[in-house]
C-alpha cells in the first residue's frame, strides 16, 4: 500500500531547499513539508546543545504535521543532533547529511581534497570520524566559511560581497593543490555557478543532495512507504516568512506560501 503522508525536511534556513529540490526530482509523488529555522540561522557557530534542542523541537513540529519520515537537510544539525533523534524516534525513518568525504577521496587525482563547511561541521566528531574512515590516504584541507550562509539566506547568490567571500575561501584550497572540493553545507550548492567561475576547470565540486534523495527513496521503498501522489509542498519559517517567500522562486524554482512557525 502506498503511504501518501508527507516527508518532513528541515534546515537552519534556506540551504535545505537544495536537498528538497533533489527529493522532488527523485520522488515527484512525495508530499513535502519544509521548515526553515531562519529565526536561529546560522547553526554553524551555535553550540551542539543548542542545535540538539532545535532538532528536537522541529522534529516534534513536523511529526505533529503528519510527517512519515524526516530529512535533516543540514550538515551541522546532522552532526550534532541526529543521533539523539534516532534514540527519541527509533521507528521513524530518519535521513541526515554528511560531507561527501568518501566520493571526494575516491575522485581526487592530486591526493588533496578541500572542504568548504561551517565551523560546527568541521569541529564535529562525526566529521572527524568520516576523515578517519575514508580519507586516510589523502590530504584534506578544511576551510570554514563564516558569513556565506547569511549571504545565501539573503538570496545574494552573485553579489560582489558573496563573490569576495568565496574567493577568499577557495584561494587557499587552490594554492595547496586541491583538485576536488566538497560543499559541506546544504546552502553552498546555490553558489556552485559562482564557484565554477573562479575555479580552474580541472577542479571538481562534490555535494550530497542527490545521494540523500536516493537514500530516502531506498528507505521508504524498504518500508513500503513510497507515495503514489498527488503531491503537495508546504513551507514554514521560524523567522520572517516574507524572507523565505522572496527567495523561493530563486532557490526552489517556484513560488510558495510560507507560514510563520513559532517553534
Amino acid at each position: 500500500m502506498a503511504d501518501n503522508a508527507p516527508v518532513g525536511v528541515f534546515d537552519s534556513g534556506v540551504g535545505g531547499l537544495s536537498v528538497l529540490r533533489e527529493i522532488r526530482a527523485r520522488l515527484p509523488n512525495e508530499s513535502l513539508l519544509y521548515l526553515a529555522d531562519s529565526g536561529h540561522v546560522p547553526y554553524g557557530e551555535k553550540s551542539p546543545e543548542f542545535i540538539r534542542e532545535r532538532c528536537r523541537t522541529i522534529a516534534a513540529f513536523l511529526l505533529g504535521q503528519g510527517a512519515k519520515a524526516l530529512v535533516v537537510a543540514c550538515n551541522t544539525a546532522t552532526a550534532a543532533g541526529i543521533a539523539e533523534l534516532r534514540l527519541l524516534y527509533p521507528d521513524l525513518p530518519l535521513v541526515g547529511m554528511e560531507p561527501a568525504v568518501k566520493p571526494a577521496a575516491l575522485a581526487t587525482r592530486s591526493g588533496v581534497v578541500g572542504v568548504l563547511a561551517t565551523t560546527g561541521t568541521l569541529k564535529s566528531a562525526k566529521f572527524a570520524a568520516l576523515l578517519d574512515r575514508f580519507a586516510s590516504d589523502v590530504r584534506v584541507i578544511t576551510q570554514p566559511c563564516p558569513g556565506l550562509v547569511e549571504c545565501i539566506e539573503a538570496g545574494e547568490l552573485n553579489a560582489p560581497g558573496t563573490r569576495a567571500l568565496l574567493e577568499g575561501f577557495v584561494r587557499p584550497l587552490i594554492d595547496q593543490g586541491c583538485d576536488t572540493i566538497i560543499l559541506g553545507c546544504t546552502h553552498y550548492p546555490f553558489v556552485k555557478a559562482l564557484l565554477c567561475e573562479m575555479l580552474p576547470p580541472s577542479v571538481a565540486l562534490v555535494d550530497t543532495g542527490a545521494a540523500v534523495a536516493r537514500h530516502l527513496e531506498r528507505v521508504l521503498a524498504g518500508l513500503d512507504q513510497l507515495a503514489n501522489g498527488p503531491s503537495m509542498s508546504r513551507f514554514w519559517s521560524s523567522g520572517d516568512p516574507r524572507r523565505l517567500s522572496a527567495v523561493l522562486p530563486v532557490l526552489w524554482g517556484e513560488n510558495g506560501t510560507v507560514s510563520y512557525c513559532a517553534v
